[in-house]
C-alpha cells in the first residue's frame, strides 16, 4: 500500500521512480581514496623515502600534476644533468604544499624552490577556497624560504581551455589572472623571480593553446617544451640573487 501510494505520488510530481544502480568499484575505490587521504592529508608520505636518501639539490620544484608529471608522463625527462629535485604531487593545493614544505624542501637546504600552485585551490579540491587564502599560503611558503636562505620562484598559473575536456567551469580564468597579477606584484616587493608560463601559453581567445594540452589543464610533450626554457631562465635569476631578504 505505501508503495502504491508513493507511485501515485512520483507520478503526479512527474519524478522516476527509477533508482540509479550504484557503481559499486568506483563506491570503493573513492572510500580507499578518501581513507589514504584522511591518514596523510598532506601525503606527507609520497617523498619521505626519497627524502632521506635524496642529495642535495641546487633546485628543488615544489607543485602539483603539472609539477609532478614533468618527465614522467610527459616533458621527456625532467632538466636531465641537472641538480634539480621535483616534489610535485597531483592534485595538491597551497595549504597540502604549504604542510610539507619543510620535509620536501627546506630540508634539502637548495638555493632556489620554484613554486607552481594554485589552480587546484581555485578548483575547490581541497573544499572551498578564496584568493586570499591562496595567498595567505604563498606568503607563508616564501618566509620559510627566506627564514632558510632560500631564494624563490613564483611560477604564474597557466592558463585553461574546454577544447578538449571542460576547464574553466571549475578554473576560472579571470580568477587564474587576479592570482598572477597579485604573484607578480608580490614577487617584486619581495625580491622574488616570478616565472611567467601564462602568457606565452595562451592563443586569440586568451585560453590555453589546444596544441599544448591533452586536456585543457595539463600540458603535453609541446606544452613542456615551452616551459623548460622559462623554468631555466627564471631558475638562472634566482640563483644569482644574493641572501634573501626576511
Amino acid at each position: 500500500m505505501k508503495l502504491t501510494i508513493l507511485a501515485l505520488l512520483f507520478t503526479a510530481l512527474g519524478w522516476s521512480q527509477e533508482v540509479a544502480t550504484p557503481d559499486v568499484p568506483k563506491l570503493q575505490a573513492e572510500v580507499q581514496r578518501n581513507a589514504k587521504v584522511l591518514k596523510d592529508w598532506a601525503n606527507l608520505g609520497r617523498y619521505r623515502a626519497d627524502n632521506a636518501t635524496a642529495t642535495t639539490p641546487a633546485v628543488v620544484f615544489m607543485g602539483d600534476s603539472i609539477t609532478d608529471g614533468w618527465g614522467k608522463k610527459y616533458g621527456g625527462q625532467f632538466f636531465p644533468g641537472q641538480p634539480y629535485l621535483n616534489r610535485g604531487i597531483g592534485g595538491q593545493t597551497t595549504p597540502q604544499m604549504l604542510i610539507r614544505f619543510r620535509p620536501d624542501v627546506i630540508a634539502h637546504h637548495p638555493k632556489v624552490v620554484v613554486i607552481l600552485a594554485g589552480t587546484n585551490d581555485i578548483a575547490g579540491n581541497t573544499g572551498p577556497s578564496t584568493l586570499e587564502a591562496i595567498e595567505d599560503n604563498l606568503m607563508s611558503m616564501v618566509d620559510l624560504a627566506h627564514a632558510n636562505g632560500i631564494n624563490v620562484v613564483f611560477s604564474a598559473v597557466m592558463p585553461v581551455c574546454d577544447y578538449i575536456k571542460p576547464q574553466t567551469a571549475r578554473r576560472q580564468p579571470e580568477q587564474i589572472i587576479a592570482l598572477n597579477t597579485w604573484m607578480k606584484d608580490y614577487a617584486s616587493k619581495k625580491g622574488l623571480v616570478y616565472l611567467d608560463y601564462y602568457t606565452p601559453m595562451l592563443d586569440d581567445t586568451q585560453m590555453l593553446k589546444q596544441e599544448l594540452t591533452y586536456d585543457g589543464l595539463h600540458p603535453n610533450d609541446a606544452g613542456y617544451e615551452i616551459m623548460v626554457p622559462l623554468a631555466e631562465k627564471a631558475v638562472a635569476a634566482a640563483l644569482k640573487l644574493g641572501t634573501p631578504r626576511k
